[in-house]
């Protein structure tokens, strides 16, 4: 920001005391040489950072500083991470790329995700698409009270008990494989793939989307009828 300041202040910024911030490198933790590295690139006047997993080997210490210097950055920040917690503590709006179009949603990780699931339940087509756990919760008040009334004729069968019971597993399972193609269609050399491999995983991310939210419409039947 143009402010002029005494190195060893400087430093103590980055968590180093008087006496560490006028020790030779060689001489320094892990750590805190990973701190220099963070001290080096905000001593440089920038208005775009551009980090490609940097949370990589930081210690707690040196995270929670990279966070904090990151939410105080008056600039502009590319970032590249899988750590979902980082992502949801720093980020203003996240860049997807999913189903062949690239898409920015407000927010983290996590707030990516509930957003997907509400354009998931909003689209409309078949029925299957419809069929998200937003869609399921956002019935009318008409709707429910006639859902109750239906479902109250009869109580759960034993099939659908176990049904239930497993549903839970499935869900996070399907949510398991989604977060790993997620992962995968993050890394850059996952487009380096032949055209047919990239549109058949953009294929099955789409399918088990759509099974996630037919698993929740379905868990949620069986609720109202085990109550």
């Amino acid at each position: 920001g143009g402010k002029r300041q005494h190195i060893v202040g400087y430093l103590q910024n980055f968590l180093f005391s008087a006496e560490r911030a006028r020790t030779l490198v060689r001489f320094l933790s892990g750590g805190e040489r990973n701190r220099v590295l963070l001290a080096k690139l905000f001593a440089k006047p920038a208005n775009v950072i551009v980090l490609d997993e940097p949370t990589n080997d930081l210690d707690i210490e040196t995270l929670e500083l990279l966070e904090s210097r990151l939410v105080e950055f008056g600039g502009t920040v590319l970032l590249v991470s899988h750590d979902r917690e980082f992502l949801n503590n720093v980020v203003s709006s996240t860049i997807v790329f999913e189903e062949g179009e690239v898409r920015e949603y407000v927010g983290g990780h996590d707030d990516w995700l509930r957003q997907r699931a509400e354009r998931s339940s909003q689209t409309p087509g078949p029925a299957k698409a419809s069929n998200g756990r937003r869609a399921a919760r956002q019935a009318t008040a008409a709707d429910s009270a006639d859902a109750k009334e239906t479902v109250g004729r009869r109580r759960l069968k034993y099939a659908e008990k176990i049904e239930l019971a497993e549903l839970p597993e499935h869900i996070e399972r399907l949510d398991g494989q989604i977060d790993e193609l997620h992962r995968a269609m993050a890394d850059p050399a996952f487009y380096q793939q032949p055209g047919d491999a990239i549109a058949r995983e953009q294929s099955r991310l789409k399918d088990l989307d759509a099974q996630l939210a037919a698993a929740y419409r379905r868990w949620e039947e069986l609720e109202e009828l085990a109550d």
